[in-house]
């Protein structure tokens, strides 16, 4: 969060204030500085993490895949075989190749940004899949034997 508070001119704090906020995309009113969507109620670093999944998985693919990426992201919030947390599904050890190859540490830009408040909101393009994999660069032989229930861009999205 600092990194992109210094990229911007922010106050490189590591709050999302006001300022943070609106360079993100998001409006804080009142008490509540989180977003409330199909999956529940997210702070602002929930959506700002969210995005950062989208960027460092879903550069280059359509704004749909970039969408149903943070769709997966929550769906296995949702999921009882899963951690309940955004950052808990995010940091679950070998869940996503941007964060083991460090890509997660990368500065979404405003489309990833879009993309995590809409899935927030309720697109979920994926069509609730738990999985997705480009079978251009998966490694993981035991990815190709769950479902796939839809592909966007170079991703197979999967139960």
């Amino acid at each position: 969060m600092k990194k992109f508070q210094a990229q911007y001119y922010l106050n490189a704090d590591g709050v999302i204030g006001e300022a943070t906020a609106r360079k993100i995309g998001i409006t804080l009113t009142g008490a509540s500085s989180g977003y409330s969507g199909s999956s529940g109620d997210y702070s602002a670093s929930d959506v700002y993490l969210l995005a950062k999944v989208v960027y460092g998985e879903a550069r280059g693919e359509p704004y749909a895949g970039k969408v149903a990426v943070a769709a997966v992201v929550l769906n296995r919030v949702e999921s009882k075989n899963f951690p309940n947390t955004i950052a808990g599904v995010v940091y679950q050890p070998g869940a996503f190749t941007a964060v083991s190859d460090g890509q997660i540490n990368l500065s979404p830009d405003e489309e990833a940004v879009r993309a995590a408040r809409d899935a927030i909101n309720g697109w979920d393009p994926s069509g609730n899949a738990l999985y997705y994999y480009n079978p251009a660069i998966a490694t993981s032989q035991w990815i190709y034997s769950r479902q796939v229930i839809t592909v966007i861009g170079g991703h197979r999205f999967a139960i």
